[in-house]
């Protein structure tokens, strides 16, 4: 503990780290955790000496606690947390990379997204794919891959051929893609003359092959970026995506508490 305000920097960004690895591996309960104690050290008077590291210490938080909007589905309470983080993102523009504010978009229009607002949705993910294209490709191509899934829900169909060659074109440039990535990446390849009749049978079938991936610990990169496998299920099962994710949410809990009990 001594050691944090001598190297105050690596321990914020330690924790930042620390709450994205809970976040790829969906570890609700050291989330929660992690979280906790992040937001105590931001009320320290050490946190807030020097703007630095009260700037990032704030960046951070925000972006976790849209993080667990996004592992519990609950997307309309995160949706309330996005006018406060923009004006912090103005408020700290001097100490804020593209590349924050890349991500930060992102993760807006994934709240806008799983809400319904898919017209918002695209939005923000038109400040990236209309951005700069010399930071992440990975991201580029997912959000690409959620621009096509907003004007799915949209009912743009005729749209959706040159959206999904889009798509198919940067994961074309992704390097050592996961399992996952490379079942959507065949999926749009060979769905590109899929009619809307089509397109639900084939979700099916994508489903089918990449459900189990889903407790994959080596698949963690493309359901951190899109719980993709959701979305499916809500397109099969007709629920909403919230719904879906909320329900494995509790799920998860459900089993930790019952472990934890046993144990």
């Amino acid at each position: 503990p001594q050691m944090i305000m001598v190297e105050m920097g690596h321990y914020v960004k330690g924790m930042h780290n620390l709450l994205n690895a809970h976040f790829d591996l969906r570890n609700f309960q050291g989330f929660e955790l992690a979280l906790r104690k992040f937001e105590g050290f931001a009320q320290t008077p050490a946190a807030n000496e020097h703007d630095n590291f009260r700037t990032h210490t704030s960046i951070y938080i925000n972006s976790a606690r849209i993080n667990q909007h996004l592992m519990k589905g609950t997307f309309e309470e995160g949706l309330e947390l996005i006018p406060a983080i923009e004006k912090k993102l103005d408020e700290y523009s001097l100490y804020v990379d593209r590349h924050r504010i890349l991500v930060f978009n992102y993760k807006f229009a994934s709240l806008y997204f799983g809400s319904g607002d898919y017209k918002k949705a695209i939005d923000y993910l038109h400040k990236i794919i209309n951005g700069p294209l010399d930071l992440r490709i990975d991201l580029q191509c997912y959000a690409r891959l959620l621009h096509l899934m907003s004007h799915y829900e949209l009912k743009n169909y005729d749209l959706i051929e040159s959206l999904t060659k889009s798509v198919y074109r940067f994961m074309a440039k992704m390097k050592n893609l996961t399992v996952a990535e490379e079942e959507i990446f065949l999926f749009l390849k060979t769905s590109f003359g899929f009619s809307p009749s089509q397109l639900k049978p084939g979700l099916e079938k994508l489903l089918h092959k990449i459900k189990h991936l889903e407790k994959s610990r080596h698949e963690t990169r493309a359901f951190a970026y899109l719980d993709i496998i959701s979305w499916i299920e809500s397109k099969v099962y007709n629920k909403s995506m919230g719904e879906i994710i909320y329900s494995k949410y509790l799920q998860r809990r459900k089993r930790i508490y019952i472990k934890d009990t046993v144990e």
